[in-house]
């Protein structure tokens, strides 16, 4: 009887350490693969460059697989008690770090009925985490990169997105990461904000600045990253005006536009009720979601509506009414704002949209409210959180210390050692940089 051989792999990168474990599993019988799904995936590291639906396809024509499976969690247990497979292999480089615990829970597993792991030695001169590297410093593409940000609401609980107004942020964006227990903690896109693009050209957060020109910033960042954008399109303009901005920035390869319900001279949300916060009707509004969905060509491209109400005084109710329309006018995503401390607001809102809409991203700016960390936010039905300001904030408090150190002292030396990154570590920061 030809024994049963199962194979996990996310298989985002095919190389030689990939075809030799296929090989040698080979050699004892059926192989069937797991490969991991987006939300497998994405649960312990970066989503992986391609679809699940693209990666089993390829896997499906190696030579030696029989047959592929998604793997739905990284846990392999459900597909081995599916399965029950006799033989479970992998590269040995999971006997250490954070795949250990995953190795023992298989071995406990196989043992109900008699299984056994097949540790294969790692392939020497393969490193994964340099071929990503290599992947980022190539680049990606406008259609690539606009599709990533469905991807992730799909795959991930929370998509965490970080506010970039230049190319140097967008380099923090692509490779700020920390690891906690293991595992990878990164931001997952990047927010083009019309706040930090005209505070960080000494100009007031009231459309000043023009699209062209902020394209232009936005090019930068596009340049030299990777990951999916979304656009802060603030009112929107001019519905005639918005069908074009659409179209502009899905060129571009932007994951989404955000705008608010909103009319008049644009005032910061966050002055709340000291400023004067006009509203648009419901129906003009859903006119111009029409519109800028009638206007966009690629179904990835999302356009977001964000709701005032509770910025402009008024109450959960009205937030609510609005979203719901907005939603059947055609808006891929609800973006929910206030400048309330307690966040309980917000809360409100969230709970009582997910009872009526379980599917319609919600996307949150946790400004104010910034005690109430991502996984009580999940807990309320949201997809999105963005970090909205929060690079230009840190800055500028830096850059005004390292100016004053600098007249106070008559020198940089002070300057240089408390507020300053070495030369050599900035020049290592840009890709293209290192000879």
């Amino acid at each position: 009887m030809n024994k049963k051989v199962y194979v996990g792999m996310s298989a985002d990168m095919i190389h030689p350490g990939h075809l030799n474990i296929i090989k040698e599993a080979a050699k004892l019988g059926s192989v069937t693969v797991g490969v991991l799904t987006d939300e497998a995936i994405a649960s312990y590291k970066r989503l992986p460059y391609l679809t699940y639906e693209q990666r089993s396809e390829i896997v499906k024509s190696l030579k030696g697989v029989d047959c592929v499976i998604p793997q739905k969690t990284l846990d392999y247990v459900p597909n081995l008690e599916l399965l029950k497979p006799d033989y479970v292999v992998h590269g040995d480089d999971w006997k250490e770090g954070i795949q250990k615990a995953t190795r023992q829970h298989v071995i406990d597993t196989l043992a109900k009925w008699g299984g056994k792991v097949i540790d294969i030695p790692y392939t020497k001169g393969i490193s994964s985490t340099k071929l990503n590297e290599h992947l980022r410093e190539i680049g990606t593409t406008p259609e690539i990169r606009q599709k990533r940000l469905r991807r992730l609401i799909n795959a991930k609980k929370i998509v965490r997105i970080l506010e970039c107004h230049n190319g140097l942020c967008g380099l923090i964006a692509e490779n700020a990461c920390v690891e906690m227990n293991g595992v990878k903690q990164q931001f997952d896109g990047m927010w083009s904000s019309s706040l930090t693009d005209s505070t960080s050209k000494g100009k007031p957060d009231i459309e000043a600045v023009d699209l062209t020109t902020r394209l232009h910033d936005l090019n930068d960042i596009l340049e030299c990253t990777t990951k999916p954008i979304i656009y802060d399109g603030d009112t929107g303009g001019k519905v005639e005006h918005f069908a074009f901005t659409v179209r502009t920035l899905e060129r571009l390869g932007i994951s989404a536009v955000i705008i608010e319900d909103k009319v008049g001279l644009k005032q910061n949300s966050l002055f709340g009720t000291d400023a004067v916060q006009m509203q648009d009707t419901i129906e003009g509004f859903c006119h111009k979601i029409r519109t800028g969905k009638n206007a966009q060509v690629a179904d990835d491209f999302m356009i977001i509506s964000r709701v005032e109400s509770l910025i402009a005084g008024k109450p959960v109710e009205d937030a609510l009414e609005r979203a719901m329309a907005y939603v059947s006018a055609g808006a891929d995503g609800v973006m929910i704002h206030s400048k309330d401390k307690s966040g309980e607001d917000i809360k409100e809102f969230c709970t009582r949209f997910r009872k009526e809409n379980q599917t319609t991203p919600i996307i949150v700016v946790p400004t104010t409210y910034n005690h109430i960390a991502e996984d009580e936010l999940e807990s309320w039905g949201v997809n999105v959180v963005i970090y909205a300001n929060h690079m230009l904030r840190s800055a500028y408090p830096a850059m005004m210390n390292c100016a004053k150190s600098i007249l106070r002292n008559r020198r940089s030396l002070e300057a240089a050692n408390e507020y300053c990154m070495p030369i050599k570590e900035i020049l290592n920061l840009i890709p293209g940089t290192k000879q």
